[in-house]
Formats: C-alpha cells, sequence, structure tokens
C-alpha cells in the first residue's frame, strides 16, 4: 500500500522537482497538487492524503493556516513542513497546530522520503538542526528539568517512553494490559506533570530533552 502524498507549494517548478525527486520511491504515490492553503484544504477534503508536504510562505491562505485547519478537520492527514523558511515563529507555531514534521527543502530526496514514512507511520520529524529552535521558542518545553520528569510515575514515564517509539493509545494499551480510558488519563496526567499543552510538546520534549530518537510519536 502507498503512501498518499498532497504537494502544497506556490511555484510549479518546486512541485514538478518533488514529483521527480520521489516518483521513484515505489511506497510513495503523488495524488495531487495546491499551489496554496486555500486549495490545500479542498484538495485533502477530496482526496483524503495520507501525508501533506506544506510550504509555508504562499498566497490567499498560507502553511500556519492551512496546517492549523487542516488537523482539525482532517485528524487522520499528516502535515509535514517542507519549506525554506527557518524562522522560529513559524516553527513553533506549526508545532503548536498540530503539524507532524518540519524540515527545509535542501534536505536530501533520500531523507525526505524518510521523514514522510516517519511521519506517517505516526511519529514526529524534525530537521536535526531546527531543534534548539523549537526549544527555545516553546518555553513550556524548556523550562522542564529531570525534577519534573522524576515527579512522573513509573507508569506514566512508561507511557512517555512508548509515545517515543510511535505508539498510539491503543497500542500503548495493549502493551500495558490497561484500557485506552486509562491511557488517555495517564497521558493527561502527565501533562499537567510537566507544565505542557499538548502530545506533539510531549513528542518534542522526549526528542530534544530526554534525548530519545529524533522520530518520536505525535499522535
Amino acid at each position: 500500500m502507498k503512501i498518499r502524498i498532497l504537494l502544497v507549494d506556490d511555484h510549479p517548478f518546486i512541485r514538478r522537482a518533488l514529483k521527480i525527486s520521489l516518483g521513484d520511491e515505489s511506497s510513495l504515490e503523488i495524488v495531487g497538487e495546491a499551489e496554496n492553503g486555500q486549495i490545500a484544504l479542498s484538495q485533502v477534503e477530496s482526496l483524503k492524503p495520507d501525508v501533506v508536504l506544506m510550504d509555508i510562505q504562499m498566497p490567499l491562505m498560507d502553511g500556519v493556516e492551512a496546517t492549523k485547519q487542516i488537523c482539525d478537520r482532517f485528524p487522520e492527514t499528516k502535515v509535514l513542513i517542507l519549506t525554506v523558511d527557518e524562522t522560529e515563529e513559524y516553527i513553533s507555531n506549526v508545532l503548536k497546530y498540530g503539524a507532524s514534521g518540519y524540515i527545509l527543502k535542501n534536505t536530501p530526496p533520500e531523507e525526505l522520503s524518510f521523514a514522510i514514512q516517519a511521519v506517517y507511520r505516526g511519529y514526529m520529524h524534525l530537521d536535526l538542526n531546527l531543534g534548539r529552535k523549537v526549544i527555545a521558542r516553546i518555553p513550556e518545553i524548556s523550562e522542564v528539568s529531570s525534577n519534573d520528569w522524576d515527579k512522573l510515575t513509573p507508569r506514566e514515564q512508561q507511557i512517555v517512553r512508548l509515545i517515543a517509539t510511535g505508539a498510539n493509545n491503543e497500542e500503548i494499551a495493549n502493551q500495558l494490559y490497561i484500557s485506552t480510558r486509562t491511557v488517555k488519563n495517564h497521558i493527561t496526567n502527565i501533562l499537567s506533570h510537566l507544565n505542557l499543552r499538548n502530545r506533539t510538546q510531549v513528542a518534542i520534549l522526549v526528542n530534544s530533552v530526554l534525548n530519545y530518537s529524533y522520530s518520536v510519536s505525535s499522535e
């Protein structure tokens, strides 16, 4: 089964280059293109892509607002930001709104393919050079200390580590022999103890502060 991809970029030659560079990947399929966020929303609704490769600066509706609306309205679709822009505000905003990753357009094709497959499987993928910028722009994460981690119960620490492997709530429940409702309750407690707002921030914390793999679950 191929991963269905929607390309969103206002430059036709960028979309063409992406189609060429990803065209040889047997696991990927380009199902549509859009030149701005408004068209992207319509395309997501009609095409049901698995992953949206999203640029940031576009006319009519930029990638930040498009990411917010796609993640709100179509939570099964993953958004991977692909841009030349390293502005810290953009990075923190799209991650806050639910993007599953942020990488730059100079990323080699093989790494881009890896990032697409990672976010499709439920992981977060960040360009390694952007990690410090992400932490600096999200004070809730930068303020988490090892003492905060120690406040978590052993079960909560287990769940955080499972999130880092890409496990969703149902998979966590099955591995720990507990109900999904119990998992959700634990995650609520984890967010409260660490003073974080959502699982995306937990994922970034696991990635950047607790030194797990740089691809971590964003579910």
